[in-house]
């Protein structure tokens, strides 16, 4: 039998691809894709470098959204001339010296900025430093111009023009000039939020016309006097005139800002501002952990309002890890995550029964008439007595009928019961009367309280309860038959390395050989449950923010719930000496301005603001 062998060539070249370098506009064009994702990045890096610079005030003008005109005016320390060539030059800088990436004390530190933007856009750079003439360098798609004396007076002016004109694609990816005005608006607030000493102004070009869209003065005094004054020229006076100082230290760590109250609650996180070091993140982590330290005073569709800046030494947090610097990296996560919740847990615990301003604010609004009421000559009287005797009810005919001689007064309480009025000088007042079986009508120095009783006595029982259940512990039921669940390999890992936190809510789950684990005892409180469905759960949460706080949610909504059924109904008549006791538990007791949902358990309406309901002021 004959075999017959293939002719087989062996000197065919193999086909593979050949490895080549890339040229240096192709590398700053895949930089500047990292860097630069829309007009706002480029925004966002030229005035972080203002602000290394030195600046106290940095002005931004910009045309269509950012894609044809980009300005950057700073009054810092400035270049020279002989700065401005390796001020373009890609990785040069004078932020770090490259011997520590973690040491890292600026907003920028990788000198990629101005080299990706020179790449894709027209960029002029025109500086001046003190005791040096000012100079001029140009860059357009990645050519470098020659060098040449400007006027300038001091600091530096950084314009971008025709933005992405090296990579047209890229424009088609851009939103419309009103979305990109409004990002790079959203940059500058987060940015003065950060630097409240520093001036900022952002002006729009349309058409010739200027229109200065944010000013932001710099601010005076300490830290926090600044921070203040910048936040309610940014937020409003209704955050500040309702958010708590945060100013807590611990263990290298110190959060610092203001905190709103649960019942200034938002309907989505737009209010919810994370700095580290000063600077501006969108970090799961610290946004996380400050969803859960309001998660036991909100429901799940209001979102807390923030501005909280977490201070920690360089070294303990790595800026490197986003191209946008946009997110870090602790390296103890656990207690930067554990700072953020218990401090802010016990800004709300200090600040006792106190609910936002804002309540008493829409409540008048919705009392107000839709139609202007005028105030007119006020009558004399005379001409009160008359009308007070015109409306008086007819006598019967025995009695003689007799007119009223002063404006009449009313009272819900009975004459027989002597009235406290120790219980004025108290901050939510003394009851006069309560209203449809729910509401307890109190009266303060200053004006009025108005209280829901249940919502309010719910509140009360609840906090109640979680003492006791702090004081005794989360008593572990133990299952007869162990529940046996198979996972994969990540997901054993993943809540085997939760089980000691997990057994300190009555969670014990074990190993139980391969990928399974063993669940032998569950909270006593929660009854029975699918321990296979919370597991999963349980998971669900750790793979999104690192920590479960799911188990703990469920306890307290039982908690709720208990509080609910024995809290005093709605429809109870109650005794002035009830009311009033109520009142006093709630001054002592804290987050009792906000029922277990974050709705406000009383309004307070100051006298003046009543008088001019009434057309009285």
């Amino acid at each position: 039998m004959n075999i017959v062998t293939p002719n087989i060539s062996t000197d065919r070249p193999e086909s593979r691809p050949v490895i080549r370098p890339l040229d240096e506009a192709a590398i700053n064009r895949i930089a500047a894709g990292e860097v630069v994702e829309r007009p706002a990045s480029a925004v966002k890096e030229l005035v972080e470098n203002a602000l290394d610079a030195g600046a106290t005030r940095i002005a931004v003008d910009f045309a269509d959204g950012g894609k044809t005109l980009i300005r950057v005016t700073d009054d810092g320390c400035g270049m020279t001339a002989a700065d401005l060539p390796l001020a373009i030059a890609r990785h040069a800088t004078s932020k770090i010296d490259g011997s520590d990436l973690l040491n890292i004390h600026s907003f920028g530190f990788r000198g990629e900025a101005l080299a990706s933007l020179g790449s894709v856009g027209r960029l002029t750079l025109t500086s001046r430093a003190q005791g040096h003439d000012a100079a001029q360098i140009s860059v357009a798609g990645g050519r470098i111009g020659d060098l040449r004396p400007a006027a300038l007076t001091r600091g530096t002016v950084v314009e971008l023009r025709d933005l992405f004109y090296a990579t047209p694609a890229r424009l088609k990816f851009l939103r419309t000039d009103r979305a990109e005005a409004q990002a790079i608006a959203e940059v500058i607030r987060r940015l003065a939020m950060a630097e409240p000493h520093v001036g900022f102004t952002l002006t729009e070009t349309s058409n010739g016309d200027s229109r200065v869209i944010f000013r932001a003065d710099p601010q005076s005094g300490d830290f926090f006097d600044a921070l203040h004054g910048r936040l309610t020229g940014i937020l409003g006076a209704d955050f500040t005139q309702n958010a708590l100082r945060i100013d807590i230290p611990r263990d290298g760590l110190h959060l610092t800002g203001y905190a709103a109250l649960p019942t200034y609650s938002r309907g989505s996180g737009a209010q919810q501002f994370v700095f580290v070091n000063g600077r501006p993140v969108l970090d799961k982590l610290l946004l996380g952990a400050l969803r859960v330290a309001y998660f036991d005073f909100l429901s799940r569709d209001r979102h807390p309002a923030a501005v909280l800046n977490l201070n920690c030494d360089p070294e303990r947090v790595d800026v490197n890890v986003h191209p946008a610097k946009a997110e870090v990296r602790f390296r103890e996560p656990d207690a930067a995550r554990s700072l953020i919740i218990t401090g802010l847990r016990t800004a709300l615990s200090g600040a006792g029964h106190r609910a936002s301003t804002t309540v008493a604010s829409e409540t008048l609004a919705a009392m107000r008439p839709e139609r202007p009421v005028y105030q007119m000559d006020r009558p004399s009287q005379a001409t009160f007595a008359r009308a007070f005797a015109f409306q008086a009810p007819e006598s019967p005919p025995a009695e003689p009928a007799t007119g009223f001689a002063e404006a009449p007064t009313a009272r819900l309480e009975e004459r027989s019961e002597a009235r406290d009025e120790s219980h004025l000088s108290h901050p939510l007042g003394a009851a006069r009367a309560q209203v449809h079986e729910n509401y307890i009508i109190a009266q303060t120095a200053t004006g009025i309280v108005i209280v829901d009783q249940h919502a309010a006595h719910e509140r009360l029982v609840y906090e109640r309860l979680k003492r006791q259940m702090a004081d005794t512990g989360i008593t572990a039921q133990a299952l007869l038959i162990p529940e046996i669940i198979e996972l994969s390999a990540t997901d054993a890992a993943r809540i085997l390395d939760a089980a000691p936190t997990l057994a300190e809510i009555g969670l014990r789950v074990e190993p139980f050989g391969g990928n399974a684990v063993a669940v032998r005892e569950t909270p006593a409180i929660l009854g029975a449950v699918n321990a296979a469905a919370l597991i999963r759960d349980v998971l669900d949460e750790l793979a999104d923010a690192g920590q479960s706080h799911l188990i703990r949610a469920k306890i307290d909504a039982v908690l709720s719930r208990m509080a609910c059924h024995g809290s005093i109904r709605s429809g109870r008549q109650m005794r002035a000496e009830e009311m009033n006791a109520l009142l006093r538990e709630m001054e002592a007791t804290p987050h009792s301005g906000q029922c277990n949902h974050g709705r406000p358990t009383y309004v307070e309406l100051k006298l003046h603001d009543i008088e001019r309901l009434f057309g009285r002021r």
